[in-house]
């Protein structure tokens, strides 16, 4: 099978490893960037990696990192799945839900991978629009009225990639309720939890009927670690994820597994920078759109890296991006994410200089 063009990839890439590199990323979905150096010395030792034996981890990950992995999710450690970042997580579990004749119930707009993955494995897909009047929002009715009698699996992003919106707990109790009497699986891709702008919000894991796939990518700032992981309270289930793993990737690194273990025991100072350098970012782009007399809209994102405003008047937005982009700043233009008059700009990796870009944003606008 062919897959389609990962557009917004393809986009990041061409810019951000470019030689010299774009000097303002607002494109990414990431948060501030470690070293190694950096991580290693949070704590009040620095952290010894010598000792590592560069063999391999077991399939489901090192009891250590499992266990760093359940504190934060506050479950079960024998409930926890490591995978090569959410995209292995993603991919298991689609590969596992497949069936000739199935769909996937995927939110609008959506992490490219999604769709082209689900179709990947030989099943369609079916949406729910996020976008109405008043901005966007997961609507509960809405997804549970995209649900079709052959349905296999609804995914559900909170906080929302490229929104930021937000779906309180007591909603996603209810949805994965209403999808258990049908004997769905609610997959629950939360990669930006816990960063929220607001009352903060607990994990999924744990509701009933709800699998969790995260990462240390995107809250967690790390994603040259490349780790993240399924988690399944159904023994039977988690042996499959298991057995999926070892044909995918086999294992992951001790070495990662350690660092990601120590990034994890250490993470409320890798996530309040995170959320010191989101907040002020956003207060920010709040005023611009402010600033902008109409011609920019937006729903403000309540959680998540990421906010996707849109040309009031419904021109492209990729001549925009373009001519930001041979200025030096990079934001992802809506089209890659099927809805071509927005913008998706990433408002958390930018520690420093986030001032000039929005300044040069101002400028063209």
């Amino acid at each position: 099978m062919e897959l389609p063009a990962f557009a917004l990839d393809h986009w990041l890439a061409k810019y951000d490893f470019a030689t010299p590199p774009i000097a303002y990323n607002l494109a990414s979905s990431t948060g501030p960037r470690w070293s190694v150096d950096a991580l290693a010395r949070l704590g009040n030792e620095p952290l010894a990696l010598d000792d590592i034996v560069l063999s391999y981890a077991p399939p489901q990950g090192t009891t250590r990192v499992r266990e760093a992995v359940a504190a934060f999710h506050n479950v079960d450690p024998d409930w926890v799945v490591m995978t090569t970042g959410a995209s292995e997580a993603l991919t298991i579990l689609l590969c596992l839900a497949s069936r000739p004749g199935a769909n996937v119930v995927i939110p609008d707009p959506a992490y490219p991978a999604y769709a082209a993955l689900a179709q990947t494995y030989g099943m369609s897909v079916r949406s729910y629009g996020m976008l109405n009047a008043n901005g966007f929002v997961q609507d509960p009715d809405a997804i549970l009225a995209a649900v079709g009698p052959n349905t296999v699996a609804v995914i559900l992003n909170t906080p929302h990639n490229p929104t930021g919106v937000v779906m309180a707990r007591d909603k996603i109790e209810a949805v994965a309720a209403a999808l258990a009497e049908r004997s769905i699986p609610l997959l629950v891709d939360e990669v930006y939890h816990p960063l929220y702008f607001g009352a903060p919000q607990g994990s999924a894991a744990g509701i009933a009927n709800v699998v969790v796939m995260s990462d240390l990518s995107k809250a967690l700032s790390l994603p040259g670690l490349r780790t993240g992981w399924i988690i399944e309270p159904n023994a039977k289930q988690r042996e499959k994820i298991i057995n999926a793993r070892s044909y995918f990737t086999i294992s992951g690194s001790p070495l990662i597994e350690r660092l990601a273990t120590h990034a994890l025991h250490h993470r409320q100072v890798i996530l309040d920078h995170l959320q010191t350098v989101a907040e002020g970012n956003l207060a920010q782009l709040s005023a611009l759109i402010e600033m902008s007399d109409g011609l920019l809209r937006w729903t403000r994102p309540h959680g998540g890296t990421t906010c996707f405003p849109w040309f009031a008047d419904g021109r492209d937005s990729r001549p925009f991006c373009q001519a930001l982009a041979d200025a030096g700043l990079l934001i992802a233009p809506g089209d890659c994410f099927g809805h071509p008059s927005h913008l998706r700009i990433g408002f958390a990796q930018q520690a420093e200089g986030f001032d000039e870009a929005v300044a040069r944003i101002k400028a063209l606008l």
